[in-house]
Formats: C-alpha cells, structure tokens, sequence
C-alpha cells in the first residue's frame, strides 16, 4: 500500500451497532474487553463510555467470567440489530449512506 488510505468516519450509531453485532457474534461466551477493543478499533476509554451506555440502555449485558468483565447480547439487542439493518437496507435503498 504506498498511498495512505482513507479510514471512513463511522458515526456514533454505526460504532453501537458494530458493538452489538461483535458481541453476538461471541455467542453465549461473551467477549472481554481487550478483544472488543481490537475488533472495534476503538480506545479502551473510548469504547468503554459505549459500553456504560450499551448496558445501560439493556443491549448488552456484562457478567464477570473467570474473574474478568465479558460482554453478552440481549434478547433486546439483537432486536435493535434486526431493526438497525432493516432501516439500514431501507435507506440504501434509496441511495442514502448511512
């Protein structure tokens, strides 16, 4: 790669559904935080403020496994997943980025 390329700009709801969907896809063992880290491209800091949110708001849930904080999805996230690409599709649809 010699030219440097362009990383697009995820908004705040496209980095929650992200989230949301790494989770799931973690299945019934959940996801620690270092990992979802990495896999999100976010900051520790960064990702742990959507993380106060995310189990706030009853996405996902966070339970101590092997003395450490992993995350799980709800029944309540996988709908918001279900929801967000339906509109998601919907908008393309229409030629809207989204």
């Amino acid at each position: 790669m010699g030219a440097k390329e362009m990383i697009p700009y995820r908004n705040s709801t496209q980095i929650v559904s992200e989230i949301v969907t790494l989770v799931q896809n973690s299945g019934q063992v959940g996801i620690q935080v270092t990992p979802l880290c990495q896999k999100s491209n976010l900051s520790h800091s960064r990702l742990r403020n959507f993380l106060t949110t995310l189990t706030g708001s009853g996405l996902i849930n966070k339970i101590q496994y092997d003395g450490k904080n992993t995350f799980v999805v709800t029944e309540k996230g996988k709908l918001f997943l279900e929801e967000y690409n339906r509109f998601h599709e919907f908008a393309e649809s229409f030629g809207l980025e989204m």
